[in-house]
């Protein structure tokens, strides 16, 4: 994600709720991607440098454990020069509404 002006708080800094969505989205893919439909559960972030504009995020989620219809992900955002700047921990629950995709 392209940090752009818009996305500036009153401390010239990328706006939380920018940085989470970023991340809540990272954790949906992830914990569709086994094709069963699946909703968070609960979540949390911590925020842990400042991001300035003009600068890139990227989003990367990885599965920490499956048991029965709960996973749980941790997804890490970074920077630019690689840095994270927040981590995300997403706990997922699978529905009974079938797949994400129709098979």
């Amino acid at each position: 994600m392209d940090v752009r002006p818009a996305f500036l708080n009153g401390h010239t800094i990328c706006h939380a709720g920018l940085l989470f969505t970023l991340a809540d989205s990272a954790f949906a893919c992830a914990c569709n991607s086994y094709n069963i439909s699946t909703v968070a559960a609960g979540c949390s972030i911590e925020f842990l440098h400042p991001v300035q504009g003009d600068d890139r995020l990227t989003a990367e989620a990885t599965e920490q454990t499956l048991s029965g219809r709960t996973r749980i992900y941790d997804i890490r955002v970074t920077n630019r020069e690689g840095e994270t700047v927040a981590m995300f921990r997403g706990k997922s629950a699978q529905i009974n509404k079938g797949t994400v995709i129709p098979v």
